[in-house]
């Protein structure tokens, strides 16, 4: 069968790369095109348009973009009618795949989506539309089912992929990867200042601030894949740290604490058994409308799995180098950092087992084959 997957970001790169190898085992003749990135291309198939020609964050940077997407979106749908899959298989990147998602309806498409939109934490009105435009949704948070069930729209939770992505992957050699980047001896912070160039320019420099005020631990920046090295050097200049581009799961097994941009890696970070402080800065004008809009108690992940604050969230004029310094020290300290990793074990119950991606799969074969 025909499968058009369609993805954004590093995180849906690598959701929509297992969930390809999941769809292979399922349909060993399965012919996939798709919209990603490299783990996607490896994974097989036919790439289409990669995620970092679409790397828009904010309201107001996605309007100053509208143009080139509105040429993607086009694009997107004639190559969909040329390709008629048999299925269409959206992953998070509700801003583009929501549009897809109603014109696909229309035309007559099955349309699938894996990881849902974040309706939960605005808009819940959009629900409406995706009960119209999308035939299976496929949820990866617990509370995801019961949200969708007050719409009286029945979805599948198949447990999060991150579980597979860091139970699969090789076991890092401590000893070599810390001999093959210089690190030393010295314990540790990781910095992830997110992947787009908005969010790490408003948030590296203030993580960075710290450097000297812990001279007896090595500061260590996590570099995205969709960045080149050179743009996180203007930003570093001369500070007593290390870099190391797209080793993100490698990093935090050795890390003693972490600084992380709001998103998917503050539960990966959780899932490595990581202290961390959470942190996020946007646009002056992007942030003032998503607060206007955002109805959540908490931005991370962590917290709104379980639903209290287990991670420290500073937030917009929160985050400040006097507030972070604070936040570090504390998880830092042994007493809550033992706290902290009976919270982080609880997390993972509630995120269920492994085997995500072949749940998915699973579930999408059979659905096109009744």
């Amino acid at each position: 069968m025909k499968y058009y997957i369609i993805a954004g970001e590093a995180s849906g790169d690598l959701h929509g790369s297992n969930l390809m190898k999941a769809l292979y085992k399922e349909d060993a003749d399965a012919d996939i095109k798709f919209w990603g990135g490299d783990l996607m291309k490896a994974a097989g198939g036919y790439l289409v348009s990669h995620y970092k020609e679409r790397a828009f964050m904010g309201f107001f940077e996605v309007l100053k973009n509208l143009n080139k997407i509105l040429v993607f979106i086009k694009f997107c749908k004639n190559d969909i009618e040329l390709f008629q899959p048999d299925v269409i298989i959206f992953i998070d990147n509700s801003g583009f795949n929501l549009r897809i998602a109603k014109w696909a309806k229309r035309k007559g498409f099955k349309t699938n989506y894996y990881i849902s939109p974040q309706v939960w934490a605005s808009r819940a009105t959009r629900v409406k539309g995706i009960k119209r435009d999308v035939d299976k949704m496929f949820v990866i948070l617990p509370f995801e089912k019961e949200f969708y069930k007050k719409f009286d729209y029945n979805v599948d939770f198949v447990g999060h992929p991150l579980i597979d992505a860091i139970a699969d992957r090789e076991q890092t050699d401590v000893e070599k990867f810390r001999e093959e980047h210089n690190l030393g001896n010295e314990p540790i912070i990781a910095l992830l200042p997110g992947s787009r160039k908005q969010e790490i320019t408003k948030m590296l420099s203030v993580m960075l601030s710290l450097v000297d005020d812990y001279p007896n631990y090595k500061f260590v920046v996590g570099g995205a894949p969709s960045q080149d090295f050179s743009f996180y050097q203007n930003i570093i200049g001369t500070k007593r740290v290390s870099f190391i581009n797209n080793k993100t799961y490698d990093l935090l097994s050795v890390s003693s604490a972490a600084l992380v941009a709001s998103g998917t890696a503050t539960l990966e970070t959780a899932l490595f058994k990581v202290p961390q402080v959470v942190c996020y800065k946007g646009g002056f004008i992007s942030y003032q409308i998503a607060r206007r809009i955002v109805t959540l108690k908490y931005i991370s992940l962590v917290n709104l799995i379980m639903d209290k604050e287990v991670v420290t969230e500073l937030i917009q004029n929160d985050f400040t180098k006097t507030k972070l310094k604070k936040e570090l020290s504390k998880i830092l300290d042994q007493e809550h950092r033992e706290k902290l990793f009976l919270d982080y074990f609880e997390l993972e119950k509630k995120l269920g087992g492994k085997g995500a991606s072949a749940k998915t799969a699973k579930l999408i074969v059979e659905n096109l084959k009744r």
